[in-house]
């Protein structure tokens, strides 16, 4: 353990330094944004560090000079003046019924009006908020700083419920749509949250709103870049190392491995998991940190909706209107974006496509992990106890053992699921082969009405053919006729070919054949 304080979900900016606290330096990119420009929007993965940066930006809009001492900010900076400051915090509530967004509105408006008083014709939510910033302005002398934290929050936890979502959204743009009219009263305003939730809708009446999620300029704004994490922790990694019995290089490379991985713009330099690192330093281990405080099933929502075939998840190609709308009802994949389970892998210039891909191992792994009690009968428990099942008799050369763990995994499967059979086989077979592929070699390939896969151990190779409503001998036939053991037969490794079939009537494998 280190004698360090690492500030692993602390939020608030002043508490961090005057505890004495680690702070990544981000004042340089904060000082840019305070002074050129006015609206803007920032959409992060969660845990990325969007409530810290909101509260630097409160505590160098209060004119807070000593909390900055050492920090570039202390050199750029030389007004520092004083201004009311208008933060709202949406993160606090369980939204789950039309009145608890209205109930926080008006909690956070009733506090700012004991500031700066209230008049009997301000009725409506909207006409408060407007008020409450004229007065602000007329009676500090001032113009106001607004932040706001989790934008989306209510209408994230409402995805599957329409009424109650478009009841939120309603609410939400009248409310925001204050800011464009008191526009001379403002000085500056931040709004952050995780997707960019049909920016069309609840930011239509605020066109001037400057979207940095994507821009190069602020790719480093949260999060952490390899430098950095030079930088400030060159001594943990060296401790990390013999902590871990690992050379100083591959602790790099397994750090990298591990929580890099984040392209918020193509071509741009990646962005560690800042939750992550801090926690690996803090208890001088690796871990699915980000992934345990809790993966939304708001995802698995969509991605059941849609019935998606998440094989394409690993490669998914899409363009920036995609990636920058939200209209989740009619993919999955901006939200899956934007939550930070997929990043930005490549792009092609010619069309302006984008090709996502898992981030890094930590979310890959955790990710299926996740998904696996959704799609197969196996619980949370269980789940990676099955896995290691697997694996075990991968590597024993057992493959009937494995291929009858794999019929109970297919067992039971709620019929609702299924509207496509064979997208949900697919599923099946991608979350289970997957997850044994990060401890044995294992290549997957997909086409209509079937599913070719290779494992490869120290000891022994599997070529398996899945039929969809064909037969084992077919699938059998399939391997020979296509030569898919070819590569493999001056191997030394004991080699076993089969052949798989899928029934939809008991919706599960009827018959394998093992040559």
């Amino acid at each position: 353990m280190s004698d360090r304080l690492y500030p692993i979900g602390i939020q608030n900016f002043e508490s961090l330094r005057k505890d004495g606290y680690l702070y990544v330096d981000k004042t340089r990119l904060i000082h840019r944004l305070a002074t050129t420009g006015r609206y803007f929007f920032l959409s992060r993965p969660r845990r990325f560090g969007k409530s810290l940066l909101i509260s630097t930006l409160e505590a160098y809009f209060q004119g807070k000079r000593e909390l900055f001492q050492g920090l570039a900010m202390e050199k750029l900076e030389k007004a520092w003046v004083q201004h009311p400051i208008l933060h709202m915090d949406l993160n606090t509530a369980k939204y789950q019924s039309a009145e608890s967004l209205d109930n926080i509105l008006n909690d956070t408006l009733a506090n700012w009006e004991s500031l700066y008083g209230t008049t009997p014709t301000e009725v409506t939510l909207e006409l408060r908020f407007k008020g409450i910033i004229r007065r602000a302005c007329e009676q500090t002398g001032q113009r106001v700083v607004i932040l706001v934290d989790e934008y989306d929050k209510p209408m994230l936890q409402a995805i599957g419920n329409d009424e109650l979502q478009t009841k939120y959204r309603n609410t939400l743009k009248a409310f925001y749509s204050v800011l464009k009219t008191q526009d001379k009263y403002i000085k500056f305003a931040l709004l952050t949250g995780v997707t960019k939730f049909g920016k069309v809708s609840v930011f239509s009446d605020l066109n001037n709103l400057n979207d940095i999620s994507m821009d190069e300029r602020y790719v480093a704004l949260c999060g952490m870049t390899e430098e950095e994490i030079h930088h400030y922790f060159e001594e943990d990694i060296h401790k990390l190392a013999s902590a871990q019995g690992l050379t100083y290089e591959e602790t790099c490379d397994r750090l990298k491995e591990s929580y890099d991985g984040y392209h918020f713009v193509e071509n741009s330099e990646g962005i560690y998991n800042p939750f992550s690192v801090l926690n690996t330093f803090d208890k001088m281990k690796f871990g699915s940190y980000w992934f345990e405080t809790g993966t939304p099933t708001y995802l698995v929502e969509l991605l059941k909706q849609n019935h998606y075939n998440l094989e394409q998840m690993a490669h998914e190609e899409t363009n920036s209107e995609v990636l920058n709308s939200i209209y989740a009802d009619e993919s999955p994949i901006p939200v899956i974006y934007q939550s930070g389970y997929l990043t930005i892998k490549d792009y092609d210039e010619e069309f302006g496509n984008y090709t996502l891909g898992f981030p890094n191992r930590e979310v890959e792994e955790g990710f299926i992990k996740f998904l696996m009690p959704f799609y197969t009968n196996v619980d949370k428990v269980e789940s990676p106890f099955e896995i290691q099942q697997f694996v075990k008799e991968i590597r024993n050369g057992k493959p009937d053992a494995f291929l009858r763990r794999l019929q109970s995994f297919f067992a039971d499967t709620p019929y609702e699921l299924i509207r496509d059979l064979e997208v949900h086989y697919q599923n099946v077979l991608f979350i289970v082969f997957r997850l044994v592929g990060f401890y044995v070699k294992a290549e997957y390939h997909t086409s209509e009405g079937r599913v070719d896969l290779v494992l490869q151990t120290d000891r022994y190779i599997y070529v398996m053919e899945f039929k969809l409503e064909g037969t084992a001998e077919e699938a059998i036939r399939q391997i020979e006729e296509k030569h898919y053991a070819r590569p493999f037969e001056t191997d030394s490794r004991q080699l076993f070919k089969i052949g798989i079939n899928f029934d939809n009537k008991t919706r599960n494998i009827e018959k394998w054949i093992v040559e």
